[in-house]
């Protein structure tokens, strides 16, 4: 499986976009929103257990910056860095669907204002998803690539009041249902690993719900500890301890083992950019470390995705080849 997925044990985002452009896509993240309903306590949520002031920002310096400056000054950035010709405006931090339209609008026009831009990825959450959202999307499928990350985390509903989600394992499913029946965006989501009383049964049933799914991508991370978050003071407390690198690295060679190839996989586990308000554990800021210490575990046990699954379909590209299709025309 290695020699179809170009030396990877796993089908990984950048062939998935490689398929829908004809060569690699990097991904611009920018920061236009700074707020979420946890944040804001609608309807007695709290703020996620694990999220800190910056609302999975890739950058701090981007709430300080307009969408114009964040696009330009990252373009040449990551250009340089992987001589990047094309790329997706990612709307990553807080949820980016809990604004106005006519601002997600006018976001949307900004990003695909520039020539090197060929579609637009927004984060957002299963309860953030109102009709007028829905159809905005698939406006803009229209004329442009879009992609949808939903911040699932589990579809386990203890796993997500230990989060503090403020949403259920149901209205995730039934969210992703509703963007699928009202929309054909490029549809990934997030999960998280590493929860208190995780089991390998709960590990193995998130893949097999994944393969259900109306999806083409998911992004993995494991649940760690930062600064200024509900996390830290459970870790304080000894209520929290952080999954270390080994066990980790099990559970997901697990979840890829029963996931479908027909998934692609963004990443394999988080990554800390900002390593001063990384309490634990301590290898979330080595990305690469980790990253080829998962890939090498993998190949010691000869794991890839979807090795456990059987009857695998290997036709199964109607999602790749709609998207592909799409973008061509554009």
């Amino acid at each position: 499986m290695e020699k179809g997925w170009r030396g990877l044990p796993y089908h990984s985002i950048a062939e998935h976009y490689k398929r829908i452009f004809g060569e690699k896509v990097y991904k611009i993240p920018v920061t236009v929103v700074d707020d979420c309903p946890n944040r804001m306590g609608l309807k007695g949520m709290k703020t996620c257990s694990f999220c800190d002031v910056w609302g999975s920002a890739a950058r701090e310096e981007s709430f300080q910056m307009g969408l114009r400056e964040q696009i330009e000054k990252y373009q040449v950035q990551i250009g340089e860095e992987y001589n990047s010709k094309k790329f997706l405006v990612y709307f990553q931090a807080y949820t980016n669907t809990f604004t106005k339209v006519s601002a997600l609008r006018e976001n949307f026009d900004t990003a695909l204002s520039y020539p090197f831009v060929k579609g637009f990825v927004v984060g957002t959450r299963p309860d953030c998803l109102s009709p007028a959202v829905l159809n905005l999307w698939q406006e803009y499928y229209q004329k442009s690539f879009v992609a949808v990350e939903l911040g699932v985390q589990s579809f386990f509903d203890h796993h997500l009041e230990f989060m503090q989600r403020g949403h259920t394992g149901a209205d995730s499913l039934k969210a992703i249902d509703k963007i699928a029946n009202s929309t054909a965006v490029d549809l990934g989501i997030h999960l998280i690993i590493g929860s208190p009383n995780e089991t390998e049964k709960e590990i193995k049933q998130q893949a097999l719900i994944c393969n259900d799914l109306p999806i083409t991508n998911v992004k993995l991370h494991n649940l760690h500890v930062l600064t200024n978050t509900e996390l830290a003071k459970w870790y304080a407390e000894g209520k929290f301890t952080p999954i270390e690198r080994e066990q980790y690295t099990e559970r997901v060679k697990l979840f890829m083992s029963y996931l479908h190839p027909r998934i692609a996989v963004h990443r394999l586990a988080a990554f800390a950019s900002r390593w001063d308000e990384l309490i634990a554990p301590k290898w979330t800021s080595d990305k690469m470390g980790t990253h080829q210490y998962i890939i090498d575990r993998f190949r010691e046990s000869k794991t890839y995705q979807g090795c456990l699954l059987n009857n695998q379909n290997e036709n199964d590209n109607v999602l790749f080849e709609n998207m592909r299709l799409r973008v061509e025309r554009i």
